[in-house]
């Protein structure tokens, strides 16, 4: 076994296990290379392994993803909300019906299916090992390891128990597959291991061909005999078993004799099972561990509490060893998730081809709450899966802005299946297509990852001065003050009472321009002076007859505050323009807004946006409520992979890779200038330590606190002066010097 799930008592487990095997897939343990993902279900008489990539996704055709031409339009649009056609944007449409883009979806699973009696439930136990991304079940003798390499791009399955004895196959039969789907299955024998494959050619037309996808599986055995049998191999009295798994999505025919010669080349010539299987795991290990290992959480959990399962755990009260195994499987599932792409609704994983709103990205909330933590929480790899989403898509993006807008710049859409960028996914009551912040949205983190690392992307500055070039041609409308005002505008995905979708002044929009013109002139030194000129020009923020920050600037529309988004608050979190410190005023505006809102359909993403944002204006019990309700609602599977909704509702990741940045947001925030520490701690955790987060001046602090007291560690790589705030006194100026360490102590009330 891996012993993650085992504890000494002295610290937080770095690891979940169950006492059964998973029998639904939502509970199956997860591991993942931010390519290849694996779902395992741990049953060593029956090891099923779901196997997932990040570009399984059903093919959509061209002609359906094309984003709408409305740009000659766009004028007589703007003419009629202005004069007071308060729904006008309810007609702004090329007439088309709703369009989904395409859904992720699994491959197959890996069946090792054992012959002879079962093995019986005594001594079973389970478990995934975060630090190694190791997936581990033993009964009886018999035991399976399952990992997905980082190094080798393979998922490495590793059987053990002889006598073994056991037909292995491909199997595609997984809930939700479309009949149509047209499948072949192969199995071939080779004096360097069998070979197993599984091709896939989807029914639904796409552009440029044919798109099916083609899974290859290596099996070798120790010892015994290994024969074709009816759906695939029949190993007889092996010692072992190694099995390498990849899985491709592709045009045409796949290279198949190519992937099984690269999966061979994985194993040295003469090597038995177990070496090539250890030789693998310390390749993965060493990219995976010190990764996960950069950052870890500790808030005193109960030894006894962090002995048990996980769900047991997750059956009792939020209690501190719950929330620490949390936070560490909630760091492991989004550094698994993010590679080639970043998290998807799902993470990296479904069992189910029908996954909820296409297993896609929702970017004007849920990507920038499930990435949140990357930069503090020690992940450059999370932020570089985004900045390839991001930069892979720019193209269509500035498509959008064309024909949608007749702008320059680009535009993002709301929602995407990572394969096309194009907005085409909206109807009247979901309007996206005219929502204008979601560039700003994400590239922001990519700002973030910027200041925090110190590493200068090239493609930043082109990037951000292309969004505000967006601004500077859509920004043509003036009210009677002679601000500008935007228009149309849209607040995700909310409308205003006494208007409709489409509107005028959204706050966030209002926020996502002036940050992009901000940011665009922070690195465009020669464009600053026009690029600010225009961003003063914008409007106000406007506070309501509530005392609350309005989602709308604009006379007559009034919020509705039974709403699960809180987009307008983005000028709090993530941006951090509206703070205590700074702008104390419109930070009380804010805080009323954040009590006045409902909590609507109780989704996850809902109530940790709350939470971050509670914990931004200084309200530490605000935050623990916040995570409270999502503790308390059972959110969480066995896998402590997340829900959508309570009862473990609509498998999600929202939850789980979004619960770090809000512990961490409760103990330390960051700016460029600024430091703070213990800004919202609550009451629920009195003592604890945060090692290895990292700060946007360049830092690494390590906090600890207990009695009432704190310490810090700051471990800066640049020279910086910045201003620090504590719970107590007044704010105080650090000098930091590059390579020196700084030690502070501080009340923690």
């Amino acid at each position: 076994m891996t012993g993650g799930g085992r504890v000494d008592g002295t610290g937080p487990v770095h690891g979940t296990w169950e006492p059964a095997p998973a029998h639904r897939w939502e509970d199956a343990f997860l591991s993942g290379n931010g390519r290849h993902g694996a779902l395992v279900f741990g049953d060593p008489d029956d090891e099923r392994v779901v196997v997932t990539h990040h570009t399984l996704v059903r093919p959509v055709p061209l002609a359906d993803t094309q984003p709408p031409r409305l740009a000659a339009r766009l004028p007589g649009l703007q003419d009629r909300l202005l004069s007071g056609e308060l729904d006008a944007a309810e007609r702004f449409t090329d007439g088309r019906g709703l369009r989904w883009v395409g859904s992720f979806h699994p491959g197959f699973q890996v069946r090792v299916r054992r012959e002879g009696p079962a093995a019986g439930p005594r001594g079973f136990r389970r478990e995934v090992d975060f630090a190694t991304g190791v997936a581990a079940a033993v009964r009886a003798g018999r035991a399976s390891r399952v990992f997905v390499s980082r190094a080798d791009d393979v998922i490495v399955q590793y059987a053990t128990g002889a006598p073994l004895t056991a037909a292995v196959f491909l199997d595609p039969r997984l809930p939700g597959a479309p009949e149509g789907l047209a499948l072949g299955r192969g199995a071939a024998l080779h004096r360097r291991g069998a070979l197993l494959t599984l091709r896939a050619r989807h029914p639904d037309p796409a552009p440029g061909g044919e798109v099916g996808f083609t899974g290859v599986t290596l099996v070798l055995a120790a010892g015994g005999r290994t024969a074709i049998g009816r759906d695939g191999l029949r190993v007889s009295d092996a010692e072992a078993l190694l099995l390498l798994t990849r899985v491709r999505r592709h045009l045409g025919e796949a290279p198949v004799e190519d992937e099984a010669a690269s999966l061979r080349a994985l194993v040295p010539e003469g090597a038995s099972p177990a070496e090539a299987y250890a030789r693998l795991l310390e390749r993965h290990e060493a990219l995976h561990r010190g990764a996960y290992e950069r950052v870890t959480l500790d808030l005193g959990g109960d030894a006894a509490e962090r002995a048990l399962p996980g769900g047991e755990l997750l059956a009792g009260p939020g209690n501190p060893a719950l929330v620490e195994r949390l936070f560490a499987a909630g760091r492991y599932h989004l550094l698994s998730a993010s590679g080639m792409l970043p998290p998807r609704l799902t993470g990296l994983w479904t069992g189910d081809w029908n996954t909820a709103w296409a297993g896609a990205f929702t970017t004007d909330a849920n990507l920038g709450l499930q990435t949140a933590s990357a930069a503090a929480a020690a992940l450059p790899e999370v932020s570089e899966a985004l900045a390839a989403l991001v930069y892979g898509q720019w193209a269509d993006w500035r498509d959008n802005a064309r024909a949608i807008f007749g702008a320059r710049g680009v535009v993002a859409p709301a929602h995407t299946d990572g394969v096309s960028g194009h907005t085409y996914h909206f109807q009247r009551s979901y309007p996206l297509h005219l929502w204008t912040a979601g560039a700003d949205w994400l590239m922001h983190p990519l700002v973030e990852h910027a200041e925090t690392t110190g590493a200068a992307d090239p493609r930043l500055a082109p990037a951000l001065a292309e969004v505000a070039l967006f601004y500077e041609d859509f920004l043509t409308r003036t009210g009677p003050d002679g601000r500008i005002v935007i228009v149309p505008s849209y607040s995700p995905e909310n409308r205003p009472v006494g208007g409709s979708w489409g509107a005028l002044n959204a706050t966030m929009d209002i926020a996502a321009a002036r940050h992009a013109l901000t940011a665009a002139a922070a690195h465009s030194p020669a464009d600053a002076g026009r690029l600010r000129a225009l961003a003063d020009r914008l409007p106000a923020y406007r506070v309501n007859a509530h005392g609350a920050l309005a989602e709308w600037a604009w006379p007559g529309l009034e919020d509705r505050y039974d709403h699960r988004h809180l987009s307008h608050l983005y000028p709090v979190w993530p941006l951090g323009e509206i703070n205590p410190y700074d702008t104390p005023e419109l930070a009380r505006a804010a805080r009323r807004a954040l009590e006045l809102r409902g909590a609507e359909n109780d989704s996850a993403h809902g109530h940790l946006h709350h939470g971050l944002v509670a914990a931004r204006l200084r309200d530490g019990e605000r935050a623990a409520a916040a995570l409270g309700r999502v503790l308390d609602g059972d959110f969480f599977h066995a896998s402590l992979m997340s829900a959508h909704y309570p009862g473990r509702d609509v498998y999600n990741a929202d939850a789980a890779h979004a619960l770090p940045a809000l512990l961490i947001e409760m103990l330390v925030q960051s700016t460029p200038g600024r430091l703070v520490l213990l800004p919202a701690l609550p009451a629920a955790y009195p003592r604890g330590a945060l090692r290895g987060v990292r700060t946007r001046f360049g830092a690494e602090v390590d906090l600890v606190w207990g009695d009432g007291a704190a310490g810090a560690t700051v471990r800066p790589s640049r020279t910086v002066r910045v201003e620090l705030r504590t719970p107590a006194g007044r704010p105080q100026a650090l000098a930091l010097t590059a390579g020196e360490e700084r030690v502070m102590s501080f009340s923690a009330r």
